[in-house]
């Protein structure tokens, strides 16, 4: 459960805060059939020889992971909150969504309570 850094945090201090800058993940080349078949085989990394290109799309999938797997968190956290919100009339309880989701009761009640202030601060409607 990440949360997205301050713009005044990130930059060392400042007086008025803005909104963050969303990161832009590099783009994930398409995958044919058969080259995902064969395990060595990781978005042509194995067949790079310059060690300097290799690394810098290397990072650059793994900054694109890093943000896809924040991204999909923040998701869960905010279905943690529309599921288990009182207001419903089939609400989830946290155990239910624990075993749901695959969670421990106090994580499942944690991520439902981030989710709510995500959607509190306008992540979702």
């Amino acid at each position: 459960m990440t949360e997205p850094q301050s713009a005044q945090s990130a930059q060392g201090g400042g007086s008025r805060e803005a909104a963050p800058r969303p990161r832009r993940p590099a783009s994930l080349s398409f995958e044919p059939a058969a080259t995902v078949e064969d395990p060595e085989h990781f978005f042509d990394l194995e067949s790079m020889d310059d060690p300097g290109r290799m690394l810098a799309r290397a990072t650059e999938l793994a900054t694109a992971f890093r943000t896809a797997a924040d991204r999909a968190t923040d998701f869960q956290a905010i279905a943690a909150a529309q599921l288990t919100d009182p207001r419903r009339f089939d609400r989830l309880t946290y155990a239910v969504l624990a075993e749901r989701a695959g969670w421990t009761e106090d994580y499942a009640k944690r991520m439902a309570e981030y989710g709510e202030g995500l959607i509190a601060g306008g992540a979702a409607s």
